[in-house]
């Protein structure tokens, strides 16, 4: 039960994260005048209801199914959306911060400008690395996104050792 339990507290501080970090001050974590200022308030908006409803539905279904199996759709649901978390935010930020970043949506975002603008006066602890450095905000929030991803492959991996596997419903599937 302990696992579950941080598995949803882990959730509710993301729904909190993404719900408010483009919204309310967060001291030196945030910057609401360089972000109102490279985003569109209707973006915006779009992109807060989209991000949170995501975690939301899934921190529902966790709490739903605390200390009860859950159900391969939820299962699939949440190695799914924390799967692809974890790809936008590497993409986003961890490949152009340890590659550096695609010359294509560099000259999209006209250089690093925007970038800048946003980011620029947050708090970071990284080095500086190929004009970038994720701030802390977003690592904290990497950082939760990896361990939901975890966790929800450890919900899998507990299904599966219960005769629940995921490749099994889906070879089932296939299969006929």
């Amino acid at each position: 039960m302990g696992a579950e339990v941080g598995f949803a507290a882990v959730q509710g501080f993301m729904v909190l994260f993404l719900l408010l970090h483009d919204w309310v001050p967060l001291g030196p974590f945030n910057d609401l005048k360089g972000v109102n200022s490279q985003i569109p308030f209707k973006r915006k908006v779009r992109d807060t209801a989209i991000n949170t409803v995501l975690v939301a539905v899934a921190l529902v279904l966790s709490l739903r199914y605390l200390e009860r199996p859950y159900p391969t759709a939820v299962r699939v649901y949440l190695i799914v959306i924390y799967g692809r978390f974890l790809v936008g935010e590497f993409r986003a930020w961890w490949k152009p911060y340890l590659f550096g970043a695609d010359p294509k949506l560099v000259e999209r975002y006209d250089g690093m400008e925007r970038y800048d603008a946003m980011f620029g006066k947050t708090h970071a602890f990284l080095p500086k690395r190929n004009g970038i450095v994720p701030n802390t905000a977003h690592v904290v929030l990497h950082a939760c996104t990896l361990l939901a991803f975890l966790l929800a492959l450890s919900v899998e991996k507990y299904a599966s050792r219960c005769g629940d596997s995921l490749l099994a419903a889906v070879r089932e599937a296939a299969l006929g």
